[in-house]
């Protein structure tokens, strides 16, 4: 698979909620940095996407891709989104992808809680 591939099936699998399809796209040691913390390994991130993918589940939420960009084993995402809870203004990750798995990704973004 390339770089592209993987970055698809991860994100099919974000779309349809599915979180073990969403792990299965990381290592046992994959590593997670966002402006939350440092998650290390699927556990740990499996937390982040449970609350994520919770969060999104919602009928009225809605996720806009508005670039993406990848180069050898690397991918670039910028997105925007809105939950009943938060308002997605600005986000971007990048993903390190070598060899058809996440090992390192980032996240970022300008998030905005509802009252």
């Amino acid at each position: 698979m390339t770089t592209q591939d993987t970055f698809d099936r991860h994100c099919d699998a974000l779309a349809a909620h599915d979180i073990d399809a969403t792990l299965a796209d990381y290592a046992e040691d994959s590593v997670l940095v966002t402006t939350m913390g440092v998650f290390r390994g699927r556990d740990e991130i499996r937390g982040v996407f449970e609350n994520m993918l919770s969060e999104f589940a919602a009928a009225d939420a809605t996720l806009h891709v508005d670039e993406t960009h990848v180069e050898d084993d690397f991918a670039y995402l910028v997105w925007h989104a809105e939950t009943d809870e938060t308002v997605y203004e600005f986000c971007t990750d990048t993903f390190y992808i070598p060899e058809d798995t996440i090992r390192f990704q980032t996240f970022a973004g300008k998030l905005i809680p509802k009252e």
